[in-house]
């Protein structure tokens, strides 16, 4: 059905409701949402109740047509709304009005450190999303960064969950203004791509409130997220998306979540385990529908006829039926039933400046010389090179196709060549390498002639310029950063590390611009002058890239991840295969809580970069830290300050980050962790005073023994610094129960 006629249908059937029962009370919008949850289902049937927890298409799920009551349209992703796919199989629609913008990927709005300028990349995304009149938008992730390898750590927010925490709220709340739905994901412990959906992890309660829940929490807690989607992976035996500990008890139970807990699309594996531990709405499970691909339809699923059986045997308490019909109905009232929600807009210059601001400060200034003998070629003047010569495959490729469910349609492509091009004129090009065509599930093999002759095309080139850009990095292919597949190295494909190599051999002046959503190594990274990291940066990359480049743009990205100096310091691989990526069926999350920056502090392991760092055009001096009490008690606060000044010559941003240690405990502590971060703006000579308020629960670590949140007394130190190995400042104070 053409859904564009949905609304006429829907008023003619409300209207025929009205007449004959004196307006129901459900489509009353001046009534509060829970009194008309109730007075729908009053008036709804065992069987129309069932029919609200599993889908009706790829990317839709049914409402209940004889009450006028509308279905739910669902989209891909968290940095873009997809192309329209069609109703029964994996293949797009071809329509023509569904290009959309693409913003930065969710790594580089984690990179930018700054919560404002989150909200308005979930302001932007909510109304392109209406503006394709879609219901639910299947993101943010927010799944913790364990290992370098995983495929999709591109579509997360990095290492550590109060990052993660802070950056999605803002995102889902601004998302969720435009009654279109945030669907948090992927909960939970979805770290890996590689047996994805059967690997059973084993982890320790205090890892899982510590590390990898908080940003889950804060979605649901402080964001208000309406759902929330079931992962993949198995826990302690059950799959996630119907497991009691994660849905029942956490999910709804501690943190009272009232939204629907939603599949991922095919996570379901059990009706009664569905039914009984929190699943409230299934979506694209093993059948493709109706089509001839499957002998499955669509009341096959494991919520379906099975579901309502076992409703009509006594196998499933009525309370549990409209509990899950209730959360679906709450859905829709907020969405597809809401009257106030906006008409919504797409790709217009409102939504590309929020995703330029969004590709230029999450973009991170890795190395600028070395201060000593090597010195940094960035900003590079307009006319201070007569012959640039661009490198690589992602100068020219679109790198939003590829990647799984994040593949977009855009409108608009700025790519870095073209960009280079606009800001510096005459610029020549030479692929340098090939890396195939966009796929998924499998990859293209490149003859070894044709990545010879590539690369000799570009050191012959190089030889002869008088500045090299390269534009390399990963892509959007399988096994690299994709969806369902995990990268098989941690250098750089396609031979790059030898052909950076080879270029700097012929020109010492050379800029390397990574384009990943993954830490790589960077075993040429001594010589290199300039390195630049840019994650993947959407249909504004060029101009964003240009921009900073030439230093219309100042640097202030920092990283949301820490980058190893070798996949053996990474702490998820500095155990046995057990702890990544498992034996195929099993998985143990032997580093604990000992994620990123928390391994390498406690471990004194020396990263490539650390959590936390990047690189200005400028620099910051700070001042003394100041601390308003020496002392705290469980029912205070104190309050630490300290001056941040521009001493160089170009307005800049900087991160100011909050750590906290605690110095004597009785388990196992880290040596610091993120408690707070705040991003200022300052003129060349300009202070600025930043202060932080800390808290008794900023002290809490989770007691596994006694399943609640504590902090024992004694002596906590704070850190302030530029990252978590640059620190500036240090001041201790007593905690006093």
């Amino acid at each position: 059905m053409n859904r564009f006629l949905l609304p006429c249908i829907f008023a003619f059937a409300a209207a025929g409701l009205q007449a004959q029962e004196n307006k129901p009370v459900y489509l009353d919008d001046s009534q509060p949402i829970e009194v008309r949850v109730q007075d729908a289902l009053s008036r709804m049937t065992v069987e129309e109740k069932a029919r609200l927890s599993y889908a009706q298409g790829k990317f839709s799920s049914p409402g209940c047509p004889r009450l006028g009551i509308p279905e739910l349209w669902y989209s891909d992703g968290p940095h873009g709304v997809r192309a329209e796919i069609n109703w029964n199989d994996w293949g797009y629609a071809g329509w023509t009005n569904d290009s959309c913008t693409a913003f930065p990927a969710l790594t580089c709005l984690a990179a930018t450190w700054n919560p404002e300028l989150s909200g308005k990349y979930g302001k932007a995304i909510g109304e392109e999303a209406r503006y394709r009149e879609k219901d639910v938008l299947l993101g943010p992730g927010v799944n913790i960064y364990r290992t370098p390898l995983n495929g999709r750590n591109f579509e997360y927010m990095g290492e550590d969950p109060f990052l993660a925490a802070e950056m999605c709220v803002p995102y889902i709340q601004e998302l969720q203004r435009n009654g279109v739905a945030a669907s948090v994901k992927h909960y939970a412990l979805n770290n890996q791509e590689i047996w994805r959906g059967h690997i059973d992890v084993e982890v320790s309660d205090r890892a899982l409130y510590e590390i990898y829940l908080p940003a889950f929490k804060a979605a649901v807690t402080r964001g208000g997220a309406w759902t929330i989607m079931g992962s993949y992976n198995k826990l302690r035996g059950t799959h996630a998306t119907h497991h009691k500990l994660l849905n029942n008890d956490i999910l709804k139970g501690e943190w009272k979540f009232d939204g629907c807990v939603v599949t991922d699309w095919g996570a379901a594996h059990d009706t009664y385990e569905a039914a009984m531990y929190g699943l409230d709405l299934e979506m694209g499970s093993y059948t493709n529908g109706l089509t001839s691909e499957s002998e499955f339809g669509y009341d096959d699923y494991y919520l379906g006829k099975a579901y309502l059986k076992m409703i009509k045997e006594g196998k499933i308490p009525m309370e549990v039926v409209d509990d899950k019909a209730a959360r679906v109905l709450r859905l829709i009232f907020r969405t597809s039933m809401n009257r106030n929600k906006p008409f919504g807009s797409i790709a217009t210059p409102e939504h590309y400046r929020t995703a330029y601001e969004v590709a230029t400060e999450g973009t991170v200034l890795l190395k600028n010389g070395n201060g000593k003998r090597q010195k940094g070629l960035l900003p590079i003047q307009p006319r201070a090179y007569k012959r640039i010569l661009v490198v690589g495959d992602n100068a020219v490729r679109n790198l939003m196709q590829g990647g799984g469910s994040s593949e977009l349609k855009v409108k608009d492509f700025i790519s870095p060549l073209q960009g280079l091009r606009e800001k510096f004129g005459n610029v020549e090009y030479a692929q340098g390498y090939a890396a195939g065509r966009p796929m998924y599930g499998h990859v293209d093999e490149i003859p070894l002639s044709v990545m010879d002759s590539l690369r000799e095309d570009a050191v012959r080139k190089a030889a002869d310029a008088d500045l090299v850009i390269y534009v390399g990095g990963l892509n959007k292919n399988h096994l690299q950063d994709c969806e369902a597949g995990d990268r098989v190295s941690y250098h750089l494909p396609f031979g790059q590390d030898e052909l950076i190599q080879a270029l700097f051999e012929v020109n010492k002046n050379m800029v390397v611009v990574l384009m990943s959503g993954n830490a790589v190594a960077m075993p040429w990274l001594d010589e290199i002058p300039s390195v630049v990291q840019t994650w993947y940066l959407g249909t504004m990359t060029g101009k964003a890239l240009a921009d900073v480049l030439s230093g219309d743009v100042n640097p202030s990205g920092k990283l949301p991840f820490t980058f190893p100096a070798k996949i053996e310091d990474c702490p998820a691989h500095a155990f046995d295969a057990l702890c990544y990526p498992g034996d195929s069926i099993k998985e143990i999350y032997r580093e604990d809580i000992l994620v990123g920056y928390r391994w390498y502090d406690t471990k004194n392991v020396e990263p490539l970069f650390p959590f936390g760092y990047g690189l200005s055009y400028t620099a910051f001096e700070y001042g003394k830290l100041k601390l308003s009490s020496d002392e705290m008690n469980a029912s205070g606060s104190i309050q630490l300050s300290c001056t941040v000044k521009n001493v160089g010559d170009v307005a800049g941003k900087e991160v100011v980050q909050l750590y906290v240690g605690d110095e004597k405990c009785s388990v196992l502590r880290p040596l610091k962790e993120l408690k707070g971060f705040q991003k200022i703006s300052l003129q060349p000579g300009e202070e600025k005073s930043v202060t932080f308020t800390i808290t008794p629960d900023m002290l809490e670590f989770f007691d596994d023994k006694r399943h609640e949140w504590c902090a024992e007394p004694g002596k906590f130190k704070l850190y302030v610094g530029a990252s978590s190995s640059d620190i500036r400042g240090i001041r201790e104070f007593v905690y006093n129960k």
